[in-house]
């Protein structure tokens, strides 16, 4: 099976929120990294550990760079930007990483402080499983820490079955059939 790439799988657009802002997604690109650092300089304490599960105070340069040099052959990565004095802010991305099975992939979404509750998080994860359907993967999946209760009503509001993960009762394993196989 060959598998379509980034640029056959998403376009870029601009997006009015239900609260009137607006927001550019596009794909994210390896120059992205000195604003992923901002943006991850502005997260709250609390948004750190939602989004990585476990307390973590500063970035892991090395991963990113990693992840954002395997993106788009081994995975999808969307960021929604907004005009800034320095010129954009990102103000929320979203991962889908395909592992050792090419019909499947994780994802991983995170929206700033001051985008949250605003329906980014949806049009966000809207475009990523779009992107990832155009891109032929199977299945979609997400851990999700189960006190994380907004990120777990817009999962179930766009269809991903919730369950417990067998190996730790804080979190829940979030699940989307993509196509058919």
């Amino acid at each position: 099976m060959v598998l379509a790439t980034m640029n056959d799988t998403f376009v870029p657009f601009d997006a009015t929120l239900p609260d009137g802002r607006s927001v550019h997604l596009r794909a994210i690109s390896p120059s992205d990294e000195s604003e992923l650092l901002q943006a991850f300089a502005r997260m709250s304490a609390d948004a750190r550990y939602m989004r990585f599960m476990r307390s973590v105070s500063e970035p892991n340069v090395e991963r990113l760079r990693k992840a954002l040099a395997t993106i788009p052959e081994h995975g999808i990565g969307i960021v929604a930007t907004v005009r800034a004095p320095d010129g954009i802010d990102i103000v929320g991305t979203c991962i889908a990483m395909i592992g050792n099975d090419p019909s499947r992939c994780e994802f991983a979404i995170t929206v700033a402080a001051d985008h949250g509750r605003s329906g980014l998080g949806r049009v966000l994860m809207t475009a990523l499983i779009e992107a990832a359907r155009r891109r032929g993967l199977y299945e979609m999946e997400g851990f999700v820490l189960a006190v994380n209760q907004p990120m777990l009503r817009l999962a179930a509001g766009l269809g991903f079955t919730i369950s417990n993960d067998p190996d730790d009762f804080s979190v829940r394993l979030c699940r989307l059939r993509l196509a058919a196989s």
